[in-house]
């Protein structure tokens, strides 16, 4: 009997998940395949509660903790996401701040002791595709660039995964991006206008339509709550955030199947 099809997403933090990867795990989930969800960290520099910052009085880390954790599990559950792994390492805040350097960050832990932990996941879950951050974190976080260099690691280790895959954003989406929010009377970021992560087009190596998952997804981010002030795309209604989400690009660092082209399916070639 084939082995059962699995997506396994690694992620830094609780909501990660949610915007460049929310699409394909609800869609894999309800299409059948067996999903798994690993996040590093523990997200305690995170907002609290009212969106106290780190550093500011009434910010709890394991108030912070346990409230993400809540968070979540319940973005988990409206996935479909079948596991839940947690590693439970510290949370290492944005690139710069001085928990960076705290010896117990993730950013600080070194790959050998995260990575051996991944790839015994990799091997009890037996993924066909893995899907993490490539080796930037997508936009410089130290937290993501670690999880880069320890799924890199695993899968070194335990040679499981057919494919890896890196969430991407275009760079001839970004314009059509920010004139869609302009249209629709939006806020366009900051972020967005400089666009310091746009992917050249021809690097992208799949992307696939999750149209039908949009009310998931935009569920999925709505259940990390706390951290609304970090999360514009919130501000956007569900409506709005369909239209600009409803695809999810990435590029193919790996894959044994040789595909050639931009795929629509990150299993394309293994069913």
């Amino acid at each position: 009997m084939a082995p059962r099809l699995t997506l396994m997403c690694v992620h830094a933090h609780p909501d990660d998940e949610a915007i460049s990867t929310g699409g394909i795990l609800a869609r894999y989930a309800a299409e059948g395949l067996e999903t798994v969800l690993v996040t590093c960290t523990n997200g305690e520099l995170g907002d609290g509660p009212g969106g106290v910052k780190p550093g500011e009085p009434g910010h709890t880390e394991h108030q912070v903790v346990a409230l993400r954790r809540q968070e979540l599990e319940a973005s988990c559950a409206v996935l479909g996401v079948g596991h839940l792994e947690l590693l439970g390492y510290h949370d290492s805040g944005m690139m710069g701040w001085p928990q960076n350097d705290a010896p117990d960050a993730f950013w600080r832990v070194g790959v050998d002791e995260p990575a051996e932990r991944l790839a015994g996941l990799m091997a009890r879950y037996r993924p066909q595709v893995v899907v993490t951050y490539d080796e930037n974190g997508f936009y410089g976080h130290p937290d993501h660039i670690q999880a880069h260099r320890v799924t890199v690691s695993a899968i070194e280790r335990s040679g499981v995964p057919d494919k890896l895959y890196y969430p991407a954003v275009p760079k001839s989406a970004i314009p059509r991006f920010a004139a869609t929010l302009a249209a629709r009377g939006a806020e366009v970021p900051e972020v967005i206008e400089d666009a310091p992560f746009g992917t050249p087009d021809e690097e992208i190596g799949a992307v696939v339509d999750c149209s039908g998952y949009m009310a998931a997804k935009f569920a999925s981010l709505s259940a990390h709550a706390s951290q609304a002030d970090n999360i514009f795309f919130l501000a956007l209604g569900e409506q709005l955030f369909g239209e600009v989400f409803s695809q999810e690009a990435f590029v193919r660092a790996r894959d044994r199947t040789a595909r050639v082209g931009v795929e629509e399916d990150l299993f394309s070639g293994l069913r």
